[in-house]
């Protein structure tokens, strides 16, 4: 008998969602939030009194709850919706917009907007692993140009338009940085030697700007329309460029620029764990999860400048 996914009891009930994250967020057990004890000295409190997932440090007398340290501090929304909005970000292939998710858990817009920017926030690279690539191996770069504004969608030329350079292992990770209004060349080169082995081979259109940043270089030459040679192509970034675009005009319409990064990093973080890498649904929810600790986004900080330097 077909069953949603969305009836597990940890979408449905608050103590079942607070083991749930308990579980992923705290491994070996809970982690006082205030110093940092464990074991024994942790007790759970209950009664009719006590809110979901309280617990108390009978070593500095203080009390805590997983969501401390985390993306999920301070909000008051339950803990089962902030699951069931993960899991429904983290299957939407083309995202998830701030109005449903508004009329699905009946709050108001600016906590759905919120809530949503948090969750893409979580969903962020630390930066910490491995360079892409290495030795024999193909790195796909190329740019595109996205709108913000319906006003201007239908404009000519590009000088209205966001650009957004993604670079993309063959059957592997990817990272999209959204460029500057300034020369591109400069921030190009920066991020890919950042971000890609140096003994990697890079693989681009004929632009200028991507010259002599690796040694190892294969282009296409889209003016004369060329776009295959062997195996130098950019064809995995040109599809996954159509899915980017089909969201932020499908699903988002109008994203403001300074919000930008982390649309990027919401698409870029369902790409590199997606089905064809071994991760399924449940597992690309716990990892979105997994980034939410020792992270904080405030309603003030979101509306901020995101920034984007390459």
């Amino acid at each position: 008998m077909a069953k949603s996914v969305l009836s597990a009891p940890h979408f449905q009930d608050e103590d079942a969602a607070f083991e749930y994250v308990e579980a992923r967020l705290w491994p070996n057990g809970a982690v006082c939030h205030h110093c940092g004890a464990t074991g024994e000295k942790i007790g759970r409190l209950t009664g009719k009194t006590a809110r979901a997932g309280l617990r108390k440090c009978y070593a500095c007398r203080k009390t805590f709850t997983v969501r401390m340290g985390t993306i999920l501090e301070s909000s008051h929304l339950p803990l089962r919706f902030w699951l069931q909005a993960i899991h429904l970000l983290c299957t939407s292939k083309k995202g998830v917009s701030t109005r449903q998710i508004q009329r699905m858990f009946k709050c108001s817009m600016k906590t759905a907007w919120h809530l949503m920017h948090r969750i893409r926030f979580g969903m962020e690279p630390d930066h910490s692993g491995p360079l892409m690539g290495g030795p024999g191996e193909r790195i796909e770069a190329d740019e595109t140009f996205l709108t913000n504004s319906p006003k201007t969608k239908k404009a000519q030329g590009y000088q209205h338009k966001i650009a957004v350079l993604t670079i993309a292992e063959r059957g592997g990770r990817q990272r999209s940085v959204m460029l500057e209004r300034s020369p591109a060349r400069p921030q190009i080169s920066r991020f890919i030697r950042a971000n890609v082995d140096p003994e990697s081979t890079l693989v681009t259109d004929g632009a200028q700007y991507y010259r002599a940043i690796l040694v190892n270089h294969e282009t296409v030459d889209h003016s004369k329309d060329e776009w295959v040679r062997g195996d130098a192509h950019v064809n995995t970034l040109e599809g996954w460029f159509s899915v980017l675009k089909r969201g932020m005009i499908g699903t988002y319409q109008n994203v403001k620029e300074k919000h930008l990064r982390r649309y990027l990093s919401e698409f870029d973080f369902r790409q590199n764990t997606r089905e064809r890498l071994g991760v399924d649904d449940e597992r690309r929810a716990e990892l979105a999860l997994a980034g939410f600790k020792g992270r904080r986004l405030t309603y003030r900080s979101t509306d901020r400048r995101s920034g984007a330097s390459a």
